[in-house]
């Protein structure tokens, strides 16, 4: 059992029956009343999201995921294609269940699937990807690293705000639990 006060973003955990991802968790502490947790869920096989609070001291059975090595081969239409890089095994996942994580991942690039059981439920990406720019502002001449930034459309379509200095091309390193720049490659 785990209390929803330690659920963090990424857990897996049971709730009447369903399997539910954390996306995103804080505590919140009202002007009047008890501190809540407020929590942003995915029921991972319908793949609906929602908000919703749990007092700090609920309890939930906690999901036990196994992972194993994979290769993301591509996505077409509504579906995305694993190999596992042992058995050469296909794997295939909805894209609309894993569309947050396909913003960081590369044809051939290898990551981390998720089991339930013998559920194929989700993926695991890197800590940190390199991505290139494929879009963005031109750079600002005398631009420093401490200006307010400028979007940039990554190779794979993810937006991050990055320094004015950064030109179309360049290989940044991102942060995927954010989804922010850290520093060119």
């Amino acid at each position: 059992m785990i209390s929803a006060v330690d659920l963090k973003a990424g857990m897996t955990f049971i709730q009447d029956g369903k399997l539910i991802r954390v996306l995103s968790a804080s505590h919140h502490k009202p002007g009047k009343g008890n501190t809540v947790m407020r929590m942003k869920l995915r029921d991972v096989r319908s793949g609906a999201t929602y908000d919703t609070t749990f007092r700090p001291d609920e309890k939930f059975e906690r999901a036990f995921l196994e992972t194993k090595d994979v290769q993301f081969l591509y996505s077409m239409d509504e579906t995305a294609y694993f190999m596992d890089l042992e058995s050469y095994e296909q794997y295939e996942l909805p894209v609309d269940s894993i569309e947050d994580e396909l913003l960081y991942l590369l044809e051939n690039m290898e990551v981390k699937i998720q089991f339930y059981g013998s559920e194929v439920i989700g993926v695991e990406v890197p800590q940190t990807v390199t991505l290139k720019v494929k879009e963005t502002q031109p750079s600002i001449k005398g631009a420093t690293v401490t200006g307010s930034g400028k979007p940039a459309t990554m190779e794979t379509g993810l937006v991050v705000n990055v320094p004015d200095f950064i030109e179309v091309g360049e290989a940044l390193i991102i942060n995927t639990s954010e989804g922010t720049y850290q520093k060119r490659a």
